[in-house]
């Protein structure tokens, strides 16, 4: 709370007087321009950099009651360099952690092949390989794994892919997002990338001149911007961007009187960019919106699509 970081000589702090509270199993990401503080937030953590003033509580115990080393045990921590030791095979590079917390070896090779397994990197392929073998995105994915190695709460991963291309950056923004959803675990992820925060991110810390400017969910930040700034930044006025945070039942019409007539079918937890995809690809009048049951909920047209995003811009 009220946490502050000074460096030397610099005309203003890096990060001024910042006050979160995160609730656990939480994807936040910090948003941000370059020099916005969002990185040295995140490694006031685990202390990487030490605060100037104020306190920062893990599960409920301020970060300097413990030793620095315990401290970085209990939280996993991913950048943009995977960071693998290039001497290590995969199967060791994972298992660094556990190691020093003098596991057994085979609750450490159980942890091991699981971790590979739900990174997408099956062991019997991949544990005896060495990084130099691995393409950048499979470097990154065994990191990933390494960060969760010791069964952290918390997560925090500084630009994890922004060093990858557009194609497997893709691919480990969906896998982080699937792991974070089987795993529950708290997630702060730092990126200056909008679409990589809507994605992802349950709540947006942006952040400028070291402050916080707005904290808020993905659909609350683009459709009710804090200030300029934000909006700027996040591109309110992108149409297509408001339809992808959008969910379809906004635009939702009653069933037709008439009865249904083999209707193109999008399931209640899409959103209107998905709707209005569907609409221009098939060439459809409407589409049919069901629920995990398949039960029929209503229909999406063209008109009501344009309706909801045009609701939504003016409020």
């Amino acid at each position: 709370m009220n946490v502050t970081k000074r460096y030397p000589n610099a005309p203003r702090p890096a990060v001024a007087d910042v006050s979160l509270e995160i609730e656990p199993g939480e994807f936040i990401v910090l948003l941000g321009p370059s020099g916005c503080g969002k990185t040295t937030l995140l490694k006031m953590v685990n202390r990487i950099h030490e605060v100037t003033s104020g306190e920062i509580y893990v599960d409920g115990t301020e970060i300097h009651q413990l030793p620095v080393e315990e401290l970085r045990r209990r939280i996993g921590y991913v950048i943009q360099q995977a960071g693998l030791f290039p001497h290590m095979r995969v199967k060791d590079n994972v298992a660094v952690v556990p190691r020093l917390l003098k596991w057994n070896k085979s609750r450490i090779q159980a942890k091991v092949n699981e971790l590979l397994d739900l990174v997408g990197l099956p062991a019997a392929d991949y544990a005896n390989r060495y990084p130099s073998q691995l393409s950048g995105g499979e470097q990154q994915r065994v990191g990933l794994a390494r960060a969760m190695a010791a069964e952290p709460g918390m997560m925090l991963m500084d630009e994890p892919f922004g060093a990858l291309d557009a194609i497997t950056r893709s691919r480990l923004q969906g896998e982080i997002r699937s792991i974070h959803e089987q795993l529950n675990q708290t997630i702060i992820f730092v990126t200056h990338d909008i679409d990589e925060a809507l994605l992802l991110a349950d709540r947006i810390v942006v952040m400028r001149d070291g402050q916080v400017v707005q904290f808020a969910s993905p659909l609350e930040v683009v459709t009710e911007p804090a200030d300029d700034f934000v909006a700027e930044l996040v591109g309110s006025h992108d149409t297509m961007r408001r339809l992808s945070l959008l969910p379809v039942v906004r635009a939702l019409r009653p069933l037709p009187v008439g009865g249904l007539n083999g209707e193109v079918q999008i399931g209640e937890n899409a959103v209107l960019r998905d709707a209005l995809t569907h609409l221009v690809e098939t060439g459809a009048p409407r589409l049919l919106v069901t629920d995990d049951a398949n039960k029929s909920l209503g229909i999406v047209t063209l008109q009501s699509v344009q309706e909801a995003a045009s609701r939504d811009s003016r409020s």
